[in-house]
C-alpha cells in the first residue's frame, strides 16, 4: 500500500468510510490470522475478530504511519491472545477442526487446497518452535514489522529479537533439511 493511499484510507476509515476500512482490513487480516494461527491456533479466527472489534472501537484515536498502524494492530492482537490464554486457563474447551465443516467452494478448489497445504505446512513448522521464537518470526515475516517494533511489542531488546529470529530460522532450516532427507529416503 502506498503511503499516500494508506493515509487516505486511514483518514477515511476514521471518518466512518466502510470501503476504506475494508481496504485496511484486506491488507492486514491475512497476516494477522496467520500470526494468530501460530500463537493462538484453536482460537485464531475468534481472536482476529476480537482484535478487529477493538481496532474499530479505537481507530479514531490512532495517529501514525503505516508501519505504526501495523505495529498497533499486532499489539492489540497480542493483547487479545493474552486475554484468550487467561480465559482458556480457567475454562478448557474442545477444539473444532476444519474437517467438521464440509463446504464446497466455487473457485479452483485444487489450487486452493495446494496453497492451503503449503501454508498449513509452513505454519505448522513454525508452530513447532518455542512460542517466543515462533511469535517473533510471525511478527517479523508475516506482520512485516521491523526489529524495533517487534522488540517493543515483545518487551525485549532489539539484539534479543535478532538472536531469537536467527535461532528460529536456524531451527526451521534444520527441520526442513530433516523433512527433505526423510522424503528422499522413502
Amino acid at each position: 500500500m502506498a503511503a499516500s493511499s494508506f493515509e487516505q484510507d486511514l483518514s477515511a476509515a476514521q471518518s466512518g468510510d466502510e470501503v476504506a476500512f475494508a481496504t485496511l482490513w484486506r491488507n492486514l487480516n491475512p497476516g494477522l490470522v496467520r500470526y494468530l494461527r501460530v500463537v493462538a491456533k484453536p482460537a485464531a479466527e475468534d481472536v482476529a475478530s476480537e482484535t478487529w472489534l477493538q481496532i474499530i472501537r479505537s481507530l479514531g484515536k490512532f495517529r501514525g504511519d503505516e508501519q505504526s498502524f501495523r505495529a498497533w494492530v499486532f499489539t492489540i492482537a497480542r493483547n487479545k491472545v493474552t486475554d484468550w490464554r487467561r480465559h482458556e486457563g480457567r475454562r478448557p474447551t474442545e477444539e473444532i477442526t476444519a474437517e467438521h465443516f464440509d463446504v464446497a467452494g466455487s473457485d479452483d478448489t485444487e489450487q486452493r487446497v495446494l496453497d492451503q497445504l503449503s501454508t498449513e505446512g509452513a505454519l505448522n513448522l513454525i508452530a513447532t518452535l518455542p512460542l517466543e521464537q515462533a511469535e517473533i518470526i510471525m511478527l517479523r515475516v508475516v506482520a512485516g514489522l521491523d526489529v524495533a517494533a517487534v522488540a517493543k511489542l515483545v518487551h525485549k531488546s532489539e539484539g534479543a529479537v535478532r538472536v531469537s529470529c536467527h535461532r528460529a530460522l536456524t531451527r526451521l532450516r534444520d527441520a526442513l533439511s530433516t523433512l527433505a532427507a526423510g522424503s528422499v529416503t522413502r
